[in-house]
């Protein structure tokens, strides 16, 4: 009986080391193999639309109600100090260093990882990954590249636009609704906030999770089992997984950056 346990621990432990290897191997030939611009720029363009733009709507929406509600929580705390004045800084700080990537990846894991991981998966169903090798057209460069760098060019782009849509929807509640002064918001804002290394930090983090999200959400894609039921299990380990490494990830890159 122990015999056996061990022999299945071990099995699931190469399952693993060998799950890795294959995914390390993939994101080293998507980096290798950036797709040439003459010849694949209507891919890559195409799926930029499709990864990025197709997920402004969710971004902005979102990141207008969570910079409303960060503002009126904030006015409801900082009224008890007298301190209202500093919501302003408070929304900035807390949309560029955590909230603003954080979210906008986990709404990006959801959305455009998800059809990522989808497509990739019907392809493999319906053996046109398959065909391009007996076309002797190389599927990851052709495909997983351009998908892979699309992603890495939207997700930082799309935090940028969260923590702008955020800071207006926190202007609206504390300035328009609650009666702030906007000179006093817009200055403490500006006296708080390093944008510089905030500002770099934010897309350093939101780069971080572009390759994480795509690389999760490829592979699964990638090595799905090529039926319905298996493409639906590829398609929540992407979210989970995607999920899980974003709160991981932003724990350790805040405490490289702010846990001095």
């Amino acid at each position: 009986m122990l015999l056996n346990a061990l022999a299945a621990l071990g099995h699931r432990g190469i399952k693993t080391i060998r799950t890795f290897g294959r995914a390390g191997l993939m994101l080293f030939n998507a980096l290798v193999g950036k797709p040439e611009f003459r010849k694949h720029a209507p891919l890559l363009v195409r799926q930029l639309y499709n990864v990025g733009v197709l997920s402004m709507l969710i971004i902005i929406v979102s990141g207008v109600f969570i910079g409303m509600v960060l503002g009126l929580q904030g006015y409801l705390v900082l009224t008890t100090y007298s301190a209202e004045t500093s919501l302003g800084m408070l929304v900035a700080l807390s949309l560029l260093r955590e909230l603003g990537p954080v979210v906008a990846a986990l709404l990006f894991a959801g959305r455009a990882g998800s059809a990522l991981t989808a497509e990739i998966g019907l392809m493999r169903a319906t053996e046109q990954l398959s065909s391009m090798e007996m076309m002797a057209v190389d599927p990851l460069r052709r495909v997983i590249s351009p998908r892979f760098w699309a992603g890495m060019i939207s997700l930082p782009l799309l935090t940028i636009l969260f923590v702008a849509v955020g800071i207006w929807g926190g202007s609206m509640v504390g300035v328009q609704w609650k009666g702030i002064d906007a000179g006093f918001f817009w200055s403490a804002m500006q006296s708080a906030v390093d944008w510089r290394l905030d500002l770099v930090n934010c897309l350093i983090k939101s780069a971080v999770f572009a390759v994480t999200i795509t690389w999760i959400a490829l592979f699964n894609g990638y090595d799905a089992i090529p039926t319905s039921a298996g493409i639906s299990r590829a398609t929540t380990r992407t979210v989970v997984h995607s999920s899980l490494a974003i709160l991981a990830l932003d724990f350790v890159l805040t405490a490289l950056m702010f846990g001095k």
